[in-house]
């Protein structure tokens, strides 16, 4: 059986939507991040990166969100539209675009408004405008179409949503106004039935829910290895 391991933090989240909604069987595995479970040996012999999720599906490992939602759509041939070439460079266009870009920066919006040790208004700054940039886009693109391609629920949709539905805690509880198509189809989704089972996942489990000292030392490695190792990067 396919072995899921995940926590609650949008990445995972989406990775079990597409396996609620497909009907695969899996075996989830819960990584607590805020204990340092990640940088386990065993962990790291999966996932070299330390990070949430992957998979394990028989003899094929598969890391990375994205990579994930793709190896799953195309062994399945589920929620992968089909068509033209230029269909399959959209899909993966917008597969790249939520990997390469409104991931990490919403990632990072999230570390400075919640969590940075220091204050630091341009760094905050920075963050949340390029979340809002590439929330924006979506948006934008989503004011002419149901759906991000070919007009079918898709992946890159399950991508979206991800992120998507963290929007008020990335950018504030106002957030949502600035967004309309993008609540339009983060509420289609999350109306599914597969989704609040995805959602209901990380309830199943006990993870550490206080970011403490110990928290913020497996999850900010950065503040024990202090400036120096970045200069030496």
């Amino acid at each position: 059986m396919l072995k899921f391991y995940f926590n609650g933090s949008p990445n995972p989240t989406k990775v079990a939507l597409f396996l609620e909604e497909a009907g695969i069987p899996y075996q989830p595995v819960p990584v607590d991040t805020r204990k340092g479970e990640q940088f386990s040996s065993a962990y790291l012999a999966i996932n070299p990166n330390g990070k949430v999720p992957a998979i394990v599906d028989g003899d094929v490992t598969v890391f990375d969100s994205n990579a994930i939602l793709l190896y799953l759509a195309e062994i399945t041939g589920k929620f992968l539209p089909v068509g033209s070439p230029a269909t399959r460079g959209e899909l993966l266009s917008w597969l790249m675009f939520v990997a390469t870009g409104v991931g990490p920066f919403s990632g990072q919006a999230v570390h400075f408004r919640h969590h940075a040790t220091e204050k630091l208004a341009y760094a905050h700054n920075r963050y949340q405008f390029e979340a809002q940039r590439h929330f924006g886009i979506l948006d934008a693109h989503l004011a002419k179409r149901r759906y991000m391609v070919a007009g079918a629920y898709s992946i890159v949709d399950m991508d979206v949503w991800g992120w998507a539905r963290m929007l008020p805690f990335i950018l504030g509880d106002s957030a949502w106004e600035k967004f309309p198509n993008l609540k339009r189809l983060h509420d289609e989704i999350g109306a599914r039935p597969a989704a609040a089972r995805a959602i209901a996942l990380k309830d199943k489990h006990t993870f550490k829910a206080e970011m403490d000292d110990e928290a913020r030392s497996h999850m900010f490695k950065h503040l024990a290895a202090g400036a120096g190792a970045a200069r030496e990067l």
